[in-house]
């Protein structure tokens, strides 16, 4: 039993889990996360994981109940002398504030870190951060892993003739100059303001787009209100099929509706968060249960994982 590979899972996406335990040959570690009447939340452990290498699975997306589960989780593990315990997270929720933008506002990235490292976890996986520089509020290793290979399966296999990778805006240039590398376009991205929270206002768009198929690539979409305004003025310069890809759906109040009337063809995701069946043919989900199994199983082995991204 000693160093033996056991993955646990909270509520907040248990079909990822059980995809990652398929792959993984394994069955899900025993354990009951439930709530008391009061609505706390009651975990207990099932099996004997003294001197195991313990996984916990868990997003951490709204509601706050999620981290806390996660919290929960790991201290239970720790209690019952698990050797190591990984928190793998494949949203990370509490990042899009990173930084002190105005007076008087907190830094929640930098907080939950201090959460997860406080509760006892050792080792933390995520997949693509809102800002790379939250890697570094940790001061227990952290693991970044990218859906990049997921989604440029599928956008290879899905597109053809001339291409440009859009940058919905400034901040995901680096993520759009990647995948235009990979894929052989070219690059541009659209100059926006926001006006207000989850609002977005198109000021330019850089880059040629006149007769070509261009796909826009985030990490996250929630409102979608940037990739519907920045496909409207990029359809407006004569572009063909407009995609959009991104790893994290949120897909907050009216996104889903507001998404199906937009210039987007189509709006390809990733299953880091649960999402019940969505019922819009422009949505397709796919899974990163193979690349999260195969990073789970490089960690435990002491295998590089930053190779599977080369």
């Amino acid at each position: 039993m000693a160093n033996e590979l056991r993955l646990f899972s909270g509520t907040a996406n248990p079909v990822l889990a059980q995809e990652i335990a398929d792959y993984l040959g394994l069955g899900l570690g025993k354990a009951e996360v439930e709530r008391f009447n009061d609505g706390e939340i009651r975990f207990a452990i099932l099996e004997n994981v003294r001197g195991v290498d313990a996984f916990v699975l868990q997003p951490t997306a709204p509601p706050a109940e999620n981290l806390l589960e996660l919290l929960v989780m790991i201290d239970g593990l720790r209690r019952a002398s698990a050797r190591r315990i990984t928190a793998v997270v494949p949203y990370f929720g509490y990042a899009r504030q990173d930084r002190k933008d105005r007076p008087r506002v907190p830094i929640t990235a930098k907080l939950v870190a201090n959460l997860i490292t406080v509760a006892g976890a050792d080792r933390v996986v995520t997949m693509d951060l809102h800002a790379p520089q939250i890697q570094g509020f940790f001061d227990i290793p952290l693991d970044h892993i990218y859906a990049a290979p997921v989604l440029l399966r599928y956008f290879t296999q899905h597109l053809s003739g001339d291409l440009v990778v859009m940058a919905p805006d400034i901040g995901s240039i680096k993520m759009g100059r990647a995948f235009a590398k990979r894929l052989g376009g070219s690059l541009g991205f659209v100059d926006k303001r926001r006006p207000r929270a989850d609002e977005a206002e198109v000021m330019n768009v850089v880059g040629d787009v006149l007769g070509k198929n261009v796909i826009m690539v985030d990490d996250i979409i929630n409102t979608g209100n940037s990739m519907i305004e920045a496909a409207k003025a990029i359809k407006q310069l004569g572009a063909k099929k407009i995609m959009a890809g991104a790893t994290h759906a949120m897909f907050s109040g009216e996104a889903l509706a507001k998404l199906d009337g937009s210039e987007l063809e189509q709006i390809v995701v990733t299953n880091t968060l649960d999402r019940a069946p969505i019922g819009s043919e422009k949505i397709k989900i796919l899974s990163v249960a193979e690349l999260l199994g195969e990073a789970i199983v490089r960690i435990h082995e002491e295998r590089s994982v930053s190779s599977l991204f080369v």
